[in-house]
């Protein structure tokens, strides 16, 4: 354990925080557990204390019913973590895209009285790292009144906007817990297989990156092994990218901005992946307002974003964020990256998804779930793809999307598609 530094209990922490606080919790792998528990056993002592994040990982244990008077989440990602307070109105969702959420600190739309992060220990130079998630953390910690920093050496130490001197930190408390990881990759489909393979065509040599977590960026990752020196801008780096960044599939060459560079706001999987980023000059982790600036990541030629989807009517409306009414998760960065393929030159904008559910149920539909967020609009589709193969919507009018999404929906749906488009567009061959 550091010695030079002063390290105070996590108890004596979180007392700078007062009833009316507006606090701001680090996301993702670093999401601080630790000191959250100790926030939480303030409950007879505080009221109102907002808190604010993206997606959190872990037991919050502030979201339970009892805590309500003292605690009130307000989130702009919904994750596992939080989906029941929020769907059963003990918490609320505010729907942003995610380059945008610095500017809510900045401008005082939210105004941070203080930020709880995660850090690497101070390196000899007195700098600690904000590790895995540095995503809006960056401008959290620029804009908070009060920081408190939840020090552990199992913090990966980043390159780029990662960087957090000591001497910033109102408190300092030091842990030594695992970080916040994913499990073991679930074994992939026969249908996310058929996507993947579908998606790797439309990628060229030299095409930029932008991928997520799971199955069918797992996939498409498993398709790419023969591409030449791709790069990578995105805003989340996980596993599935690290086999191409072994080979040498990925090498940034030929990127415009950051060559040679792996750009991402944040990573999220298994302890092998924060292994691989930390102290890995490869990487550049930056602020999200930069990563997922549209007019930033189009001055990369060819670049290639991969989204998925909870569901998409026929005429292109993409939905990502809800299951009708149920809040599901958040606009996150989704219409960044789309937006800023669709400018990029030769880019492509993707929307990968299952034609169904695990359940079964169709995803390619005449009408979204009343209530369903409209995530990505059909004027800013371009591809979407299933395991039936690839619809190209860009310039086309609403009954020639309407037959080239039926025609890669499952096939026992197309029949009532069919029906429901002749219904609405009255002539459909």
């Amino acid at each position: 354990m550091e010695t030079k530094y002063e390290y105070k209990s996590a108890e004596e922490a979180v007392r700078q925080i007062k009833s009316g606080d507006r606090v701001f919790i680090q996301g993702g792998a670093c999401t601080p557990s630790y000191l959250i528990s100790h926030l939480a056993k303030r409950k007879d002592e505080l009221r109102d204390v907002e808190l604010v994040f993206i997606t959190v990982y872990g037991d919050l244990i502030v979201d339970a019913p009892e805590y309500a008077d003292s605690f009130h989440i307000n989130t702009m990602f919904v994750s596992a973590s939080v989906r029941n307070s929020i769907n059963e109105g003990r918490a609320d969702f505010i729907p942003v895209f995610l380059s945008e959420i610095p500017e809510l600190f900045r401008r005082g739309v939210l105004p941070l009285d203080v930020a709880i992060v995660q850090v690497s220990p101070p390196d000899k130079k007195g700098y600690c790292s904000m590790g895995v998630s540095v995503d809006i953390a960056r401008s959290a910690v620029n804009s908070a009144s009060h920081v408190i920093a939840q020090v552990n050496p199992r913090v990966p130490r980043t390159h780029g906007d990662s960087f957090i001197h000591s001497s910033q930190f109102d408190a300092m408390v030091f842990t030594d817990e695992p970080l916040h990881a994913a499990g073991a990759p679930a074994q992939l489909t026969a249908e996310e297989m058929k996507i993947g393979e579908h998606i790797a065509p439309l990628v060229s040599d030299r095409s930029t990156l932008q991928l997520g977590i799971g199955c069918i960026p797992d996939a498409v990752c498993k398709f790419l092994t023969s591409h030449k020196d791709l790069g990578v801008h995105t805003e989340m780096f996980s596993d599935g990218l690290i086999e191409l960044c072994e080979k040498g599939v990925v090498t940034n060459k030929y990127k415009s901005i950051h060559p040679n560079k792996t750009v991402s706001g944040f990573a999220f999987g298994t302890t092998k992946l924060y292994d691989y980023v930390d102290d890995n000059p490869a990487f550049a982790f930056l602020d999200i307002d930069y990563v997922n600036e549209p007019s930033v990541i189009k001055r990369n030629k060819k670049v290639v974003a991969i989204n998925s989807a909870v569901e998409i009517d026929i005429t292109g409306q993409v939905c990502s964020d809800s299951i009708g009414t149920y809040q599901y998760s958040g606009i996150g960065g989704q219409m960044d990256f789309i937006r800023a393929a669709s400018l990029s030159e030769d880019g492509k904008p993707i929307i990968a998804l299952t034609s169904r559910t695990k359940k079964g149920l169709p995803r390619i539909v005449p009408l979204l779930k009343p209530g369903a967020g409209v995530v990505t609009t059909r004027g800013h589709v371009h591809y979407v793809v299933t395991e039936y193969g690839v619809a190209s919507l860009f310039g086309q009018n609403l009954r020639q999307r309407a037959k080239a999404l039926i025609n890669i929906a499952h096939p026992d749906d197309r029949e009532a598609l069919s029906k429901a488009c002749h219904e609405r567009f009255k002539i459909f061959n």
